[in-house]
């Protein structure tokens, strides 16, 4: 578990490395890639080992491993997030962006409004849109720092066209772990108005010291008549690119609706996918994360102690996640301006925060899912960039 030691993945067909120039005019020969969210780290051996012995087989048939699959996933549910999961409840979606696409099509109609809490993950809205579905933006406020929702100001927003609200927790971009009482209050606002809720986890495993995140159906349990969970290994181990994501839906009505369309369509899982999820959720994959967490977090810290130096410029306080969020808005730019500082200075392609929504417009997201190395690269080229107004 070196994750200091650099792996060069320029010229893998990489879209973090290699798409870099295509999209942003910056070549990965002098760039740095800080925008796509995977991490640049290798997966634990156990999941190396898993898929060395897979490929080694030599066959790549048909295969039904789903008792040792879901096995797994229920063990790491409850013995890292004390969340005990029914086998039944579980399906797979090829990645969680799937997985919301899934459950507007089973749970929603064209024209039906669905509520983001913005800013917010970007693939929500468009998948949305493509969808035909209506996106209702609640803009969420900022408090000492810290994303928090305004529930009286969401619900004047509600017409009764809204059908369901996509959460995101932990919170992407913001890094928010939701507290008992804010879940509460998204199950009641939910409640309020008749909503199905979506909790997208997908980064529940990667929360720093200090803080705890609670499944929303441990946190609040009355809500799982409405609930529809995502939880996924990607994040966590590096392996987005197996496209393999679940939705676990605790009601059995709600259940039995989304495993009719599944049929209907004839989604299912991969098996490389299944395969390392059930590596990965294992006690090596738990010691991988354990000395995953304080790496990104001491990331985290170099990066905010080196960007909140720089006049004008604030890194959200993260609590999870490897996403950093930073506001430009105090440096009294564009968002052209600082965009091509970022870009065509420093050399770094972060993602753009208009398209995490509204509340997103002055900000960049920075990926620190990265080497040390490169971390402390960045922190220079930005204070170079921005060196004027220091």
């Amino acid at each position: 578990m070196d994750f200091d030691k650099i792996i060069d993945r320029r010229g893998t067909n990489c879209v973090k490395w290699d798409m870099m120039e295509p999209l942003y005019g910056v070549s990965p020969e002098e760039g740095l890639a800080m925008w796509v969210a995977d991490t640049d780290f290798a997966v634990p051996e156990v999941v190396s080992a898993k898929m060395r012995e897979m490929a080694d087989h030599g066959i790549y048939g048909y295969e039904n491993r789903e008792s040792e699959y879901k096995g797994a996933i229920q063990w790491w549910m409850e013995n890292r997030h004390g969340w005990r999961v029914d086998a039944d409840a579980i399906f797979t979606t090829t990645g969680l962006v799937n997985g919301v696409g899934m459950c507007l099509d089973t749970f929603t109609d064209p024209g039906d409004g669905i509520v983001l809490f913005t800013p917010v993950y970007h693939a929500f809205a468009k998948v949305i849109r493509l969808a035909g579905r209506e996106v209702v933006e609640c803009q969420m406020v900022q408090e000492d720092g810290a994303y928090s929702m305004d529930f009286a100001a969401y619900d004047a927003q509600m017409t009764g066209k809204e059908k369901m609200v996509i959460l995101c927790s932990p919170h992407n971009p913001g890094g928010r772990v939701w507290s008992q009482d804010e879940l509460q209050g998204v199950a009641d606002f939910c409640k309020r108005h008749d909503l199905m809720l979506i909790s997208d986890e997908i980064h529940h495993d990667l929360v720093f010291s200090g803080h705890k995140h609670l499944p929303m159906p441990v946190a609040v349990p009355e809500v799982v008549d409405r609930l529809i969970m995502l939880t996924a290994p990607s994040k966590t181990f590096n392996i987005a690119g197996l496209h393999t994501g679940q939705v676990i839906i605790p009601d059995e009505a709600l259940r039995e609706r989304f495993r009719r369309r599944m049929l209907a369509i004839y989604l299912q899982g991969n098996t490389a996918g299944e395969t390392a999820t059930i590596a990965a959720y294992s006690s090596e994959g738990a010691a991988y994360v354990d000395a995953l967490v304080p790496y990104i977090e001491g990331n985290k810290a170099l990066f905010d102690e080196a960007v909140n130096a720089i006049p004008g410029l604030k890194s959200m306080a993260l609590q999870s996640t490897y996403l950093a969020w930073v506001d430009f808005s105090d440096t009294g730019m564009e968002r052209a301006e600082f965009t091509r500082r970022v870009e065509q200075d420093a050399k770094i392609v972060a993602n753009h925060g208009t398209t995490f929504g509204t509340g997103g417009e002055t900000f960049l997201r920075f990926n620190l899912g990265t080497q040390r190395a490169r971390v402390e690269e960045a922190c220079a080229r930005l204070a170079r960039a921005f060196s004027d107004l220091q």
